[in-house]
């Protein structure tokens, strides 16, 4: 008889089970429509986020609280979320027109509305990924919050230490601190955080805006009061979905108002039967990279054109941004700022209206003259729904249309695996995180087209993750070193190749042989300490990258050898 042996589980199985189990949660907890977050309701969400200690969320299972993985989220919540007992999630439900002011989050674009003292409403209109992102992120603070609330609550009746006292006080004041009154503040802060004094002053100022210099005592002051309340008088947060919300979700009710508009833009301009590209870009690398180099000629006289796409992604060089903006306005460039709610803007190029000598492409002589589609990046799941729209054929009464869609390219940011911030990384398949569901492509672009840059640059399968937050590193490991060989993740790319092989292979509204191209650069290695999204931004190292993958896309569509 055969001895039956201990089988165990690695981290990276327990981390995968714990994604899905974060998934079905939040979707059965949008069927049911709210739920309590620290209450019963919760506790597989909460479970689930510290079963896979994603690397982002740094220290998120230990007793200290995490500072980092802190600043990361509340840049992409809305300021004042840490004060709301009660956070409903809407469609777009009106409150654009009403005295409510919006507040859209520094590294998010969503419209948020404070209702009163207690309620926060945030606007979803970008698709179930912008849910997954937007609780998972509550989770982590509300968990961060009774972390606090542990360190501070000394007995069941609400007696708090000294630490917690004094902290309260410099929190609630109005008055500008001179730097002893901040250090004091510090010093009792990283008492109640089981921080070192360093680690909090290091930080301090990431928290803070103009009108708030103090903004990090605030945020720990009402994160952990609400806690605290929640013990005392049992008084629970409670995050709600709105029926409109539950009712419109799934049903590309954005995405085809936004199609739409760029088709009824298209054909006003008589631009619908054009060889048509589209591109999943910012909204400013495709318009410098044609532009820029011929307008700024003068003023960069001797210099490469890098250095004129680095100064342009400076704040402060508004005016040549301008200068560049109003060229191209003139030479057939149609811009259309979001109104469908998706807060994905557009671009379109007519190159018949290029005087291409006043371009960095001054030698081209196209036959046929394309039409280019520039999209602002989707998020996750938004990716199908605006693509998938936008790839059906036009319809006005019983008239249909067909687009002529020659190619579809992507310029996105991931993060890496092997190598670092600033990288390149070239995939040839796509895999959705949880499910194997796989997506291979002849990818246009290739490795050999961008070496010899000083840019590293790699190949392989990416994986499409449901959130960047919800990765840790024996995950990650295991799709780096299995024989998945992934080089990267990233949100958007299986969603893209699954609406354009639908509309290429099945529904033949496009061309069966669209060519696809996709190429991103490294934001973060989630690998490497002090590497991961939550350590800070690219600064200049992603103008190389950004504008390398744009030129080499564009020298494809404008047939440049």
């Amino acid at each position: 008889m055969r001895d039956i042996k201990n089988i165990s589980r690695s981290r990276a199985q327990e981390s995968s089970a714990a994604i899905e189990r974060l998934y079905i949660t939040m979707r059965h907890l949008f069927n049911r429509g709210f739920y309590k977050p620290m209450g019963v309701s919760g506790e597989t969400l909460r479970e689930a986020l510290l079963s896979l200690r994603p690397e982002i969320y740094g220290s998120i299972a230990e007793e200290k609280v995490e500072l980092n993985g802190l600043l990361y989220v509340i840049e992409r919540l809305p300021v004042g979320i840490e004060q709301c007992r009660y956070i409903n999630l809407t469609s777009d439900e009106g409150y654009a027109n009403s005295h409510f002011k919006a507040i859209v989050p520094p590294k998010r674009r969503r419209n948020c509305y404070r209702i009163d003292d207690e309620q926060m409403n945030i606007e979803i209109t970008r698709g179930r990924s912008d849910i997954y992102d937007i609780l998972t992120h509550l989770t982590f603070i509300f968990i961060e919050s009774h972390k606090i609330k542990d360190r501070v609550l000394i007995d069941d009746e609400g007696l708090v230490s000294r630490d917690w006292e004094k902290l309260e006080q410099f929190a609630l004041q109005t008055k500008k601190f001179t730097q002893v009154q901040r250090e004091i503040a510090i010093s009792h802060a990283s008492n109640v955080l089981g921080r070192t004094f360093a680690e909090v002053q290091d930080i301090y100022d990431g928290f803070a805006r103009a009108e708030a210099p103090e903004r990090f005592l605030q945020i720990i002051y009402w994160l952990g009061k609400i806690a605290i309340e929640e013990i005392v008088d049992n008084n629970k947060r409670t995050i709600t979905f709105s029926p409109i919300l539950r009712e419109r979700l799934g049903h590309h009710i954005y995405g085809e108002i936004w199609a739409n508009n760029i088709k009824e833009t298209l054909s006003k301009n008589n631009l619908l039967e054009r060889p048509i590209h589209i591109i999943s870009a910012n909204m400013h690398s495709v318009m410098n990279s044609i532009f820029a180099p011929a307008v700024l000629a003068t003023k960069y006289e001797g210099k490469e054109a890098f250095q004129i796409y680095e100064d342009l992604s400076s704040s402060a060089h508004k005016d040549l941004r301008k200068k560049v903006e109003e060229v191209a306005l003139q030479q057939g460039m149609i811009s259309l700022p979001d109104t469908s709610g998706t807060n994905i803007d557009v671009q379109i190029f007519d190159t018949a209206k290029f005087d291409w000598k006043k371009t960095a492409f001054p030698t081209i002589a196209l036959q046929e003259k394309p039409v280019l589609i520039v999209m602002d990046y989707a998020f996750g799941e938004q990716a199908y729904e605006t693509i998938d729209e936008l790839l059906k054929p036009y319809k006005v009464d019983t008239t249909k249309t067909f687009l002529n869609v020659e190619s579809v390219s992507v310029m996105g940011k991931a993060g890496i695996l092997e190598g670092g911030k600033g990288d390149i990384m070239i995939p040839n398949a796509h895999v959705n995180e949880g499910t194997a569901d796989n997506y291979h492509f002849e990818n246009e672009l290739t490795k050999e087209m961008f070496e010899g840059n000083g840019i590293p640059v790699f190949t392989g399968p990416m994986i499409t993750v449901l959130g960047t937050s919800l990765q840790n590193r024996d995950l990650l490991k295991f799709f780096h070193e299995s024989t998945w060989e992934a080089i990267g993740l990233e949100m958007e790319g299986s969603y893209y190749q699954k609406a354009i092989q639908s509309a290429s292979r099945i529904r033949k509204s496009i061309n069966t042989n669209v060519k696809v191209r996709y190429a991103y650069y490294a934001s973060d290695n989630p690998l490497e300490t002090g590497s991961t999204l939550a350590s800070g931004g690219l600064g200049t190292t992603g103008v190389k990258p950004t504008y390398l993958i744009t030129i080499k896309i564009l020298e494809q569509i404008f047939n440049v050898n």
